[in-house]
């Protein structure tokens, strides 16, 4: 494995510049892209379909020329420098493209070879009994249900020990339990020093995984966040207050502080930032008891990451 190259920051190993994507039918699929990912990181980058994704991807994994902007694996530039940078990397596609005649272990020995790696029997075993492989690699392609070649598709872009693996909708079409199944692989492979960056439709799997999150939205990036930062900063906490008797109407006292009536005048709703500090709940809620409402029950909820994601869209469209 190539060592990092000495212009690269310590704690890069992909950087995305000015990158445009125009096709030769005029349309625009990537505008000014800028983009960094830390080394060891997962990173979930999320956008409705057209979004440019899979564009973006295809151009960092030398799939797809750039009409313009420059993109650089582990300090090194993929035009100038394309073999070296493309073994740094392991692409997942969303498609499953493979040899249906072809056994499991023929084809990910075969991956390895493509980028000049000596056979390593130990490494491809060690790869798929990580994947639950191991009992099927001498059936042909086709013996297999779609989730397992899925699996094939992992162990062929791990064969080469990347650095840096793109995961293009990982789990599209997969049942639950197998993606569990492959969470917990690739929270494995970011233990071992990969870089895992990945698209996908499942908020929950940028929500339980990713470290950092970004939005592309019509060929463009709309932000790139920490996650815990991004629910913290846009989200937004609900209160519910079941009430002892129901109100006909909010008393004048209330009206003008954000609440709402609910259940037919039996629940009082409340939408605040969960960046407040308490201080207006508190008074909130000492107003209600001025008011002689009286309440039985409260429960609060909070913006999940599908719900910041449709919100940042829908301004990103305005």
């Amino acid at each position: 494995m190539p060592n990092s190259s000495p212009s690269a920051p310590a704690d890069e190993i992909l950087r995305i510049e000015g990158v445009d994507k125009v096709y030769a039918s005029g349309f625009r699929a990537l505008e000014s892209v800028d983009l960094s990912i830390r080394r060891g990181e997962i990173f979930a980058l999320l956008g409705p379909n057209g979004a440019g994704k899979t564009t973006l991807i295809s151009i960092v994994c030398g799939l797809v020329n750039p009409s313009a902007g420059r993109v650089m694996v582990d300090g090194r530039d993929i035009a100038g420098d394309w073999r070296v940078t493309r073994s740094l990397i392991g692409l997942v596609p969303q498609e499953l493209t493979t040899d249906a005649f072809e056994t499991v272990w023929n084809t990910v020995s075969f991956s390895r070879g493509l980028f000049g790696c000596k056979p390593d029997p130990a490494h491809i075993e060690k790869v798929l009994r990580s994947l639950s492989l191991w009992d099927k690699k001498d059936n042909q392609l086709r013996m297999l249900s779609g989730g397992m070649k899925r699996r094939v598709l992992i162990a062929k872009a791990l064969s080469h020990e990347p650095r840096l693996l793109f995961l293009d909708e990982p789990t599209a079409g997969v049942d639950v339990e197998l993606r569990r199944d492959m969470w917990t692989l690739v929270r494995q492979l970011r233990e071992s020093g990969v870089t895992i960056i990945l698209t996908t439709h499942y908020i929950e799997e940028a929500e339980e995984m990713a470290d950092r999150i970004g939005i592309i939205n019509r060929g463009r990036i709309v932000l790139v966040r920490e996650k815990a930062g991004l629910m913290r900063e846009l989200g937004r906490k609900h209160l519910t207050l079941q009430l002892q008797h129901a109100l006909p109407a909010l008393p004048p006292a209330l009206q003008g502080l954000g609440l709402e009536l609910g259940a037919d005048g039996a629940e009082l709703h409340y939408t605040y930032d969960t960046q407040d500090q308490g201080a207006g709940m508190g008074a909130l809620l000492e107003t209600l008891r001025e008011q002689g409402v009286a309440f039985r029950d409260l429960r609060t909820t909070e913006s999940s990451l599908e719900d910041i994601f449709v919100g940042l869209l829908h301004g990103s469209q305005a």
